[in-house]
This record gives structure tokens, sequence and C-alpha cells, in this order.
């Protein structure tokens, strides 16, 4: 992990995540219990949109360039957790 909750006018990115070559964006759901269902649902196409925009400001603010990027859910459910590498 490189970066934790960062902020930036247009929202927060919970988790940035470097594999090499790779920079993954993680955006973490938690729920206590499953009354209002996968909380990986939560993550809407307009969320995708703003977490998308925070990830290019974030890749300028460090001047990272030439590397691959993901987006990443990690739902949480009580205790079971379920990761989605390239959610969106």
């Amino acid at each position: 992990m490189i970066d934790r909750n960062w902020r930036a006018p247009g929202g927060e990115l919970d988790l940035v995540v470097r594999l090499g070559n790779l920079v993954s964006f993680v955006e973490v759901k938690t729920r206590a219990t499953d009354a209002y269902g996968d909380p990986a649902l939560a993550v809407t196409p307009r969320k995708q949109i703003r977490l998308r925009r925070l990830g290019a400001a974030w890749l300028a603010a460090h001047a990272v360039h030439g590397v691959e990027v993901r987006f990443d859910v990690v739902s949480v459910l009580g205790v079971r957790v379920r990761v989605i590498e390239g959610a969106f």
C-alpha cells in the first residue's frame, strides 16, 4: 500500500496499492449485515466515474506515468471479506 484515505476536492480514495507496474485504486465498502445487500453494490456507475477522476488526480499529484491502472472493490460483510479485482 502506498496511500490510504487520500483526499482531493472531488472526494477520497480509500487505498492506493502498487504492485510493480500496476497501480490499483481500491474502494472499500463495509456493512455489518446484508440488510441493504452486498456492500459492493454501493459502488454505483456515478461513484465509479468519481473514483476514476480521483485516480487520475492521484496519478497527476504524484507524477506517476506509464503504469497500468486498475480499480478494485473490497466488500466487507460482517466478517466476510471479498476482493473484486478489476471491478470496473
